[in-house]
């Protein structure tokens, strides 16, 4: 099984996986979430504990992922399937790959929404609309914007349709060459955006709320925000770490990989921080802000600062691609099922699947205005969608997953794949068997059971 090749096709190279898997990591909560939670938690504390989390719990797991999926060279449903009959496991396993994929389309439904906005505030940018805005008018066209199904309908199609015509172009013209492009183009914006913050007199004050080591502020729900942050941002428990590793090289070391791109992925989040909050603090204004930080408090920083409109277009591109790179993603798991399990063309799967999201979106979208009073469980559809696939679906999909490594597969074929041997091959069973099972398990209770 382990010299399979998958229909889909492979990554050029190592570098692209690594490149194409970080750009799934990297999203709009990297942008925003990462250096707050970091600031509000400790600082460098913080990070020494997120870090030890990724190592414990985010780097095992996505390590099982990617083998999986490259031993099997199929789609996450298909792929747990054979890997647990090559272990003598029963087929019923393919159900976390079923989980993932639903997780993904769910997921896509909503994100592109939020996607959307990112379209729509890079024109307004462009357009100079947001120039010399008070916060409460950048706050009255934010809202302006969610009570306008039309205009939102517009850009989540779009944004739709741009991700679609990737993905349907397959893993080499499609994914691999938008890769090449994007994330290159991530990192250049990413840099021109902090050196810029380098120039502001709230660099200092960023440095040292996001990276002063302070222990006092560390408790046990840091702890947890720490975990939890370290297994949602490596893109697990959705399928397409599996999918993108069974396009992975034969030959590429997925212990060394993972380790990049979890480094890398780490990186662009504390970089996102220190490029974004010197313009929050040089305009006396609150980091804790959340999506409200991105679409009000930075368009009216953008908006009142020399060169605003330039940066502030710049900023919202790196966004727009972090957005894009990470929708990607979250669709490739179940075009590849489609195409391996129904023989479909992957154009074909790819426009029907995006026909699914896109109409999925337009509840989303909806639930600001046209269909406000539609709840399930108390919840609009884009926050139930975001509440079932953050806080039940990922870390259920998590924990079966390490479950399923550290349980079922045999150390033959688990070894084999991993090239991990002795002492630390026995803390990665280790870490799948017992700590990331027990401790996304904490985090999925803590998830529907918030500390209060």
């Amino acid at each position: 099984m382990s010299n399979k090749t998958s229909i889909q096709g492979s990554w050029a190279s190592r570098w692209i996986f690594i490149l194409a898997a970080t750009g799934s990591a990297v999203g709009l909560g990297n942008i925003w979430k990462f250096p707050y939670i970091t600031g509000e938690n400790g600082g460098g504390a913080f990070v020494l504990v997120y870090l030890a989390c990724i190592l414990l719990v985010g780097i095992p797991i996505m390590m099982a992922e990617v083998f999986i999926g490259r031993r099997a060279r199929k789609n996450p449903i298909n792929a747990l399937i054979d890997v647990a009959q090559e272990s003598q496991g029963p087929k019923t396993w393919g159900i976390i790959g079923l989980i993932g994929m639903l997780s993904g389309v769910f997921i896509f439904s909503f994100y592109s929404v939020v996607g959307g906005w990112v379209l729509h505030y890079i024109k307004a940018m462009l357009t100079g609309e947001m120039q010399g805005v008070t916060s409460d008018q950048a706050g009255a066209t934010f809202s302006a914007l969610l009570a306008d199904p039309a205009t939102l309908l517009g850009w989540h199609t779009l944004f739709s349709i741009m991700t679609v015509m990737v993905v349907a172009a397959g893993i080499n013209k499609g994914i691999e060459t938008a890769t090449r492009v994007m994330m290159p183009a991530l990192f250049v914006l990413l840099i021109i955006l902090l050196g810029y913050a380098m120039t502001t007199d709230g660099f200092a004050q960023s440095w040292n709320f996001m990276f002063h080591v302070d222990f006092s502020k560390l408790t046990w729900n840091s702890a947890l925000i720490a975990l939890g942050h370290s297994f949602f941002t490596l893109s697990l428990g959705m399928g397409t770490i599996m999918a993108y590793g069974s396009y992975m090289t034969k030959t590429a070391s997925i212990g060394k990989t993972v380790l990049t791109i979890g480094a890398l992925d780490t990186l662009v989040a504390l970089v996102a921080g220190l490029a974004i909050f010197p313009i929050i603090f040089s305009n006396g204004m609150d980091p804790a802000a959340g999506p409200g930080l991105m679409f009000i408090s930075l368009p009216v920083a953008f908006g009142q600062m020399p060169f605003g409109q330039l940066f502030g277009v710049l900023f919202f591109v790196l966004v727009g691609v972090a957005a894009w790179t990470s929708a990607i993603s979250l669709l490739e798991p179940t075009v590849a099922f489609l195409v391996e399990r129904f023989k479909m063309k992957r154009k074909s799967a790819a426009i029907a699947l995006g026909v699914v999201v896109w109409s999925l979106g337009i509840a989303c979208l909806g639930s600001f205005s046209f269909m406000s009073d539609v709840t399930l469980f108390g919840k609009n559809t884009f926050d139930f969608l975001d509440y079932i696939t953050a806080n039940i679906m990922l870390p259920l999909g998590g924990i079966l997953i390490a479950l399923f490594a550290g349980w079922v597969v045999k150390d033959k074929f688990a070894q084999e794949e991993l090239e991990l041997h002795g002492a630390v091959y026995s803390l990665w069973r280790l870490s799948m068997k017992f700590t990331a099972p027990i401790a996304v398990a904490v985090v999925l209770y803590f998830l529907i059971n918030p500390l209060p």
